[in-house]
């Protein structure tokens, strides 16, 4: 039977049969007493931890269907209460307030601030270069789609929903007077201001540069119905680039399919287009379904020109641009996980490139094109080869790597790119072409860094001055940037902890308890690419074996260092497992999975100060992940930062399920410390019901409310229903029946305190009567089941003396 709407926080769940549908959770701590009988004696606490204080509608009616989509640009129609395009949910009625209301009802920290300032207050550990220097009749057709839900959109990972784009007319896209703006006209080759206009008179649109000579013209080349190579017949320019104008044209010869023509290059030299469009050849060999393809390379009175596949989306910029004009002209960047979503979307493109021995050089919002909910990138032009040292390099100011000028584009540059471009989509980055031309704006004036931690340490190190420092690869990058948006939409959906997603580096938390030492961190995942991993593979298992014989090791490959180092921290040496770990930060600087055995030993030998250096270290090089942050929680917990290590621990808890028990512990023995009953209740509430540490959280959610003075009876009895609702011990049981009914007889026998009838703890009834009966109870089982004689008669003792007096 129900019993009214689960009283958890956050949860829209009902009370069936004792339990939360949704959560699991006991309701009214496993009881069937009735509510009105506790409702007269609840204190603020019992209040606190039993609700959020926000109402949020438990369900919403589903969209009729037919229903126009509401997700901005869509054209779909809601079909069994999901959109048959982009997949999204209906949720007629949801108020944005309610959403927000619950948002901050439930903030990152248990205190003032976030987590965004918890690793800068960190010592680092130095790594890297610091470190360095049917047709039949009985066939029945189907007659509509079905339900769309099966069907999630790309973008966003599965994680969060992207709006989609809808796809633009190619003929629509065509400018009807195509014109360059006067203040957008500078000189190709030096960049001086050309083609302006002086006291009232329009500027010319060709002529010579002043400064320099170069020619420089900004009127359209082709013209509507011009027919180039014999094959591409001109319908109108779309648009102005760095190369000149940029045409859409119907290919004649291949079904008259849209085709955009760029400029390659303007030469009167014949021989200087030929070896041009024979350098480009390369270009056509690209082929992936993030890239726009490239049809030809061709020529039209002395000019060369790609031909490529026309995409007839919106670039990011225009998005931007858009939400720019609904906001008055105020810059209104993209919403944090929409614009990792994006990221994460086109970083298969530049690992495919890179893999074929390309850069892509000038990555920015503009070469960024959304067509529903897929991506694709685009403007190939700045496209070469790695060992290319001849040709030009084209880049954009602000997003271009600082040592390009120098050495030329790399991977490493690629990935620079990447992050200025994220940090465009997130915030309104000022001076990103002046004072931040090569830096990031300070975390302490710039509230995105400050509620974003990890992001803020993945665009570091996408941005890292020395280019050693930034990821090795762009997979390498990708694998971080998905662990940053789970984190990112967690932080949007408090208290829904998505399940455990498996890392390819760390394993998942060793333990679903409190964590008390380094062996209940998560370990590190072997590297199977390491040329000794099969050998590794033959040992056995005991530690000082496994360390005699690793000496004997073929090779000193990272995992042989790695094995010998877990081998010392088995066998209880961390100075042994920290000389180890210091060999391989020898060979590789580089290498943050030494610094991660560093900081293990130093939470065996509980030095904290290292611990917290070594793992902040791992943390800046994996933001991504939750591992490091989980250990630096811990090493911040005993290390004397307990405001940073509730915020970290707070950011494991909700973001994957796997983590939430180790992470629910530690955030409520902080918040327990400082005298924060209610958040550390709340805290263990956490621990779901199918935990293998749940009965621990029920023990340690008793603790909690039992600790710190007198309590009254309404606190007394949530003690008493968590133990009620556990699957403890009877001894255990027991024991806590005999210290909650001690507390609660002085108050109920005192002169002048009237208790509200109907009143219980537990099971028990808040009178003397009722609570003497209890503890001789609970008293005389405990004696029953002792096994020492002396400790026996103690608690029949103790019985006779609180039993209740009669006739008998």
């Amino acid at each position: 039977m129900s019993a009214g709407a689960c009283t958890q926080p956050g949860c829209t769940g009902s009370i069936v049969d004792g339990y939360c549908d949704v959560c699991g959770m006991p309701g009214d701590g496993g009881t069937t007493t009735p509510a009105a009988a506790t409702a007269t004696v609840k204190s603020p606490i019992a209040a606190a931890a039993g609700s959020n204080g926000v109402s949020v509608p438990s369900a919403r009616a589903a969209a009729p269907n037919g229903s126009p989509c509401q997700q901005p640009g869509c054209t779909g129609k809601i079909l069994d209460g999901y959109c048959d395009v982009c997949g999204t949910p209906a949720v007629p009625g949801a108020k944005v307030a309610e959403v927000a209301a619950l948002a901050e009802s439930q903030p990152l920290s248990g205190r003032e601030g976030t987590s965004a300032t918890a690793a800068s207050r960190v010592q680092s550990a130095a790594i890297g270069s610091k470190r360095a220097g049917s047709t039949g009749s009985l066939a029945t057709r189907r007659t509509r789609t079905g339900s769309q839900r099966m069907r999630s959109a790309r973008l966003g990972a599965g994680l969060t929903v992207v709006p989609p784009a809808p796809p633009i007319d190619a003929a629509k896209a065509i400018m009807a007077n195509p014109q360059v703006p006067e203040d957008k006209r500078s000189c190709a080759k030096c960049g001086n201001a050309v083609g302006r206009g002086i006291d009232g008179q329009p500027g010319r649109s060709e002529g010579f540069c002043p400064n320099c000579g170069q020619p420089f013209s900004f009127t359209p080349k082709l013209k509507p119905g011009d027919l180039v190579a014999g094959q591409y017949e001109v319908a109108g320019a779309l648009a102005h680039g760095g190369l000149g104008w940029i045409y859409l044209a119907r290919d004649r010869n291949v079904s008259n399919r849209w085709v955009v023509l760029k400029g390659l290059l303007n030469s009167g030299d014949p021989d200087a287009l030929a070896a041009a469009i024979a350098e480009q050849q390369f270009l056509a060999q690209v082929e992936h379904p993030l890239i726009v393809e490239i049809y030809n390379f061709v020529t039209h009175d002395g000019a060369g020109y790609i031909v490529m596949e026309y995409v007839g989306g919106k670039s990011v910029k225009q998005i931007l641009k858009e939400r720019m004009a609904a906001h008055g002209g105020a810059y209104d960047p993209l919403p944090v996980d929409q614009a990792l979503a994006y990221i994460l979307e086109l970083l298969p493109a530049f690992q495919y490139l890179h893999d074929l021995g390309l850069v892509y050089c000038d990555f920015k919002p503009d070469n960024m094109i959304q067509v529903g909910d897929a991506m694709k990138l685009i403007d190939l032009g700045g496209v070469r080869r790695i060992d290319d040292e001849e040709s030009a390099i084209y880049g954009t100011v602000g997003y271009q790597a600082p040592e390009v000028a120098e050495v030329g584009p790399s991977v490493a540059s690629d990935i620079y790119t990447i992050g200025r471009t994220l940090v465009v989509l997130c915030m309104e980055f000022r001076g990103y072409q002046g004072t931040y031309l090569h830096s990031l704006p300070p975390v302490d004036s710039t509230p995105l860094f400050q509620d974003n931690d990890s992001l803020y340490q993945l665009l570091a190190k996408c941005c890292a001055p020395d280019p050693a420092d930034r990821f090795a690869s762009v997979d390498e990058m990708r694998t971080q940037v998905l662990g940053v948006l789970r984190e990112v939409v967690a932080r949007k959906r408090p208290g829904t902890a998505s399940t455990s997603a498996a890392s390819v580096l760390f394993e998942s938390p060793a333990t679903a308890r409190p964590i008390t030492e380094w062996s209940q961190l998560p370990r590190l995942r072997e590297d199977t690419t390491d040329a000794q991993y099969s050998w590794l593979s033959t040992l056995g298992d005991d530690p000082k074996q496994r360390l005699k014989d690793l000496e004997q090791a073929p090779e000193d490959s990272a995992e042989i260092w790695l094995a010998r180092c877990r081998a010392a921290l088995d066998l209880g040496d961390p100075v042994l497992a920290k000389n180890h770990a210091q060999r391989l930060l020898t060979d590789d600087p580089w290498e943050w999975r030494a610094l991660w055995i560093e900081g293990l030993a130093a939470v065996q030998a509980e030095d904290w100060e290292t611990a917290k250096a070594s793992f902040n270290a791992v943390y800046q090089q994996v933001p991504g992940e939750l591992a490091p942050k989980l250990a630096l929680a811990f090493a911040c917990e005993r290390g004397g930062l307990p405001e940073v290590a509730e915020g970290l621990y707070l950011v494991c808890a909700s973001t994957d399920a796997a983590y939430v028990p180790p992470a629910a512990f530690g955030m409520a023995r902080v918040r327990a410390a400082r005298q924060d009953v209610v958040g550390a209740v709340a805290a263990l509430d956490l621990v779901p019901t199918t935990s293998r540490g749940y009965t621990e959280s029920r023990q340690q959610r008793a603790e909690v409310l039992l600790s710190g003075g007198a309590h009254d009876l309404a606190v007394l009895d949530q003690a008493m229903r968590t133990i009620d609702a556990s699957s403890v011990d009877t001894a255990t049981r027991q024991r806590f029946t005999v210290r909650i009914l001690t507390e609660a007889l002085p108050v109920v026998s005192q002169n002048g305190v009237k208790v509200p009838a109907g009143t219980r703890i537990g099971a028990v009834e808040a009178t003397e009567a009722g609570i003497r009966d209890g503890l001789e109870n609970a008293l005389r089982l405990l004696a029953r089941d002792a096994d020492d004689l002396e400790e026996r008669v103690s608690l029949v003792n103790q019985a006779n003396a609180v039993r209740n007096w009669s006739l008998t």
